[in-house]
């Protein structure tokens, strides 16, 4: 029987990555991918002869060519991917939108700095001091404790108007728990969105997919489509291999995971797990719109709205199938380089998986529709000289997520129970993405990175 050096389950940003680094080491590994293309949560699909995104808004993260010691930077050297590859567009500014106040930020965080002086002039030295506590934070630490965010935060920034503001963003953008998020998390989606910043490749997330399978097929390293796993199987209390759905058996040491924390445990046998992590609830439905003309030639030029329609932004799974009075509203035209022939706008709600799960096939189109109206009604709100001519349109719920990422309840976020190290209790098994901790395009590569690092290499 053939045996594998490491199995990796998944081939999304952060499997892609693992299975890139160990084979540059010459590891014998193999990628399991249950789907017949790669991407996970981050991926893409044609209809109507258009090319559509699925996770990506945004790369965060952005750097100028030559920076050092920058999350990104870090990524292409372990990777070996020249930095002109990605073909980057920065954005050009994004907003937050509350019913009273909006602040404006930009890739610089002078400017978002200087927002908050206008419009909270006297919160203006906490906040100061409070980046400084975050760029002296070692985020990525795998001891560090978990800590509740928002009660760091509230000993620099006393106005609660202005704290909301701050954790729009960074929440909506990562975070597996409702209303708050842990503190490293935190710093981590402060850093890569207030202090580095948004961009978009060129031609979208296929680019950074693209060169992904460029670099496993250069390296020879075998990807496995259609190949759901059934069951990690244990031996002596340890990982010896994985079974799939079609019976195969695959011998392996160890194995890395990017299926989630709860979904990870709940197909290994031969040992009763005893952790049991919580499946989040942050899920989301969103809509495409194609529309006849550019925002900007209508008068919108920010790149990512983040709309609030209350006084205190609520994050959380909805009680409704979806939130309307709350979304990220992306416009991909608006990056510094618009590479669309067309008008494109992408909102995204919170919404609740139970409610979306329970309906039958006519309601759910009657529901997917309704979200559709309230994406134009918004969009109409933005921007109000738009004529509301929709040339195409594309609408997904929380059950499209989990059917097509098999995560529990359709979440993004995964789990309010994080792995720091990677580890489980079932030797040999380590998990990798969302579930180990880093967020985003860029964290989920790194954490991929980081694990096959640190157990992968190791002989």
């Amino acid at each position: 029987m053939e045996k594998y050096d490491v199995i990796i389950i998944g081939a999304g940003m952060s499997g892609m990555a693992a299975a890139i680094r160990l084979a540059m080491f010459d590891k014998k590994v193999l990628l399991l991918e249950k789907h017949v293309i790669t991407g996970g949560l981050n991926s893409y699909y044609k209809r109507a002869k258009r090319d559509f995104d699925v996770g990506l808004h945004a790369l965060t993260n952005y750097m100028e060519k030559g920076e050092k010691r920058k999350p990104l930077s870090k990524l292409l050297k372990q990777l070996r991917v020249p930095y002109d590859d990605l073909k980057l567009s920065p954005q050009r500014h994004s907003k937050i939108l509350f019913p009273e106040k909006s602040l404006t930020f930009t890739n610089d965080l002078n400017d978002f700095a200087q927002e908050i002086a206008d419009n909270f002039p006297d919160q203006v030295d906490g906040f100061n001091k409070l980046v400084s506590h975050i760029t002296d934070f070692s985020e990525t630490a795998l001891d560090n404790e978990h800590i509740l965010a928002k009660d760091v935060v509230r000993k620099y920034i006393t106005n609660e108007e202005l704290l909301e503001m701050i954790f729009c963003p960074l929440l909506i953008y990562g975070s597996a728990w409702e209303n708050d998020m842990d503190f490293s998390q935190f710093v981590i989606m402060f850093k890569s969105i207030y202090i580095e910043g948004f961009s978009r490749p060129e031609g979208g997330v296929r680019t950074i997919i693209d060169i992904l399978l460029k670099k496993l097929e250069a390296l020879g390293q075998e990807i496995r489509f259609r190949s759901e796993v059934q069951s990690i199987e244990t031996a002596n209390g340890k990982v010896a291999g994985v079974r799939l759905k079609n019976g195969d058996f695959l011998q392996a040491d160890k194995v890395i995971s990017s299926m989630g924390y709860p979904e990870t445990l709940s197909v290994v046998s031969g040992i009763a797990p005893k952790q049991k992590p919580a499946v989040g609830k942050m899920t989301f439905c969103e809509s495409i719109l194609v529309l006849d003309k550019k925002p900007k030639d209508l008068g919108l030029d920010s790149t990512i709205i983040f709309y609030n329609d209350r006084p205190k932004y609520l994050y959380r799974e909805p009680k409704e199938l979806y939130d309307p009075k709350s979304a990220v509203i992306c416009f991909p035209n608006n990056f510094t380089h618009d590479d669309f022939d067309e008008g494109w706008v992408r909102i995204t709600n919170m919404a609740n998986f139970d409610l979306w799960n329970k309906l039958e096939r006519p309601e759910y189109k009657e529901k997917k529709e309704e979200v559709f109206k309230d994406a134009c009604s918004l969009t109409k709100k933005l921007i109000p000289s738009w004529d509301e001519e929709v040339v195409f349109k594309d609408i997904f719920s929380p059950t499209t997520i989990k059917k097509y990422t098999g995560h529990f309840g359709g979440t993004v976020y995964g789990s309010t129970d994080k792995s720091r190290d990677g580890s489980t209790e079932v030797p040999g098994l380590y998990l990798c993405g969302t579930d180990q901790g880093f967020l985003g395009i860029v964290g989920s590569m790194l954490s991929g990175i980081s694990m096959a690092n640190l157990y992968g290499l190791m002989d």
